[in-house]
């Protein structure tokens, strides 16, 4: 199947072109780190077109966004809502014409009216439903990254440990969070458009674990990963909880559990992250 990444360069996207190259799929990858011609806010653009038109599936992973430092930052600045929005005009505009089955990626923050992430997330999901495509929400997928200024929260713990010896947090560590890791994510998504034609728009697809960990108990699994090499790194908790979600705590729909798991528990996940990191600093 000829299957299109829109955003293949990006922490879920580079994990599901491997992925699905490797299940024999024909991946065509598209991000704007290939060049200005794969940029998806510029509107018209040809290659975008062409490349959504040639294709038999498209899963929409592009999004400008990163992990909680990036959102705090960034959300609120008109580039942020410009960006999103463009994309998702141009990108929609031709699914639209072309009518193909796609998959959009959104996040458990959608609900979340008070983020211009969430609400910038919860037009796609109405643009999604317009088409009758599916919506998938992510829950805190984490695996290595390419751009640490976006980087998500257990790669910048990670990098923190590596570069200053000191894991300093945005939040005191008492929120909880489902973690994904990334190979399981390729997997929920491969196995939801597997079974395309037996879903809808308004199924719940929630692409998670179920399981929940609080932050302090990330940084200090990642603490101890640090001492088995012999490298001593501090916890430094922040004094409040973090702003950008606000301690806001949603429920993750079971519904996608009918026909895939998750299999990956998050030590055996940080355990790999961490390996793979530690490569790149020595």
């Amino acid at each position: 199947m000829r299957v299109a990444v829109l955003g293949s360069s990006g922490q879920i996207g580079a994990y599901l072109t491997e992925h699905l190259s490797k299940k024999g799929h024909l991946v065509r990858e598209f991000d704007i780190v290939n060049g200005n011609h794969e940029d998806m806010t510029h509107i018209p653009n040809t290659f975008l077109r062409n490349v959504i038109m040639d294709s038999d599936f498209v899963f929409f992973l592009a999004f400008d966004v990163g992990g909680s430092h990036y959102l705090k930052r960034y959300q609120h600045t008109f580039k942020f809502i410009d960006n999103n929005t463009r994309m998702m005009a141009n990108v929609f505009g031709h699914l639209a014409d072309y009518n193909k089955p796609f998959v959009f990626a959104s996040s458990q923050m959608s609900n979340m009216s008070y983020s211009p992430y969430g609400v910038m997330k919860r037009v796609g999901e109405l643009y999604t439903k317009s088409l009758g495509g599916l919506i998938v929400k992510f829950w805190n997928v984490y695996g290595i990254e390419k751009d640490m200024e976006k980087a998500h929260v257990i790669t910048d713990f990670i990098r923190k440990g590596f570069e200053t010896g000191v894991i300093d947090m945005m939040t005191d560590g008492t929120e909880s969070r489902e973690f994904l890791y990334a190979e399981d994510c390729c997997e929920g998504l491969e196995a939801v458009m597997g079974n395309y034609d037996r879903l809808t728009s308004d199924d719940e697809l929630h692409i998670t674990t179920g399981n929940s960990t609080t932050i302090l108990e990330i940084a200090e699994s990642i603490q101890k990963l640090f001492s088995n090499i012999g490298k001593e790194v501090v916890i430094k908790p922040a004094e409040s909880k973090d702003e950008v979600q606000k301690d806001a705590k949603n429920v993750s729909d079971p519904y996608i559990r009918k026909f895939w798991r998750s299999t990956t528990s998050v030590k055996e996940g940080l355990t790999k992250v961490f390996y793979e990191m530690k490569k790149n600093y020595e």
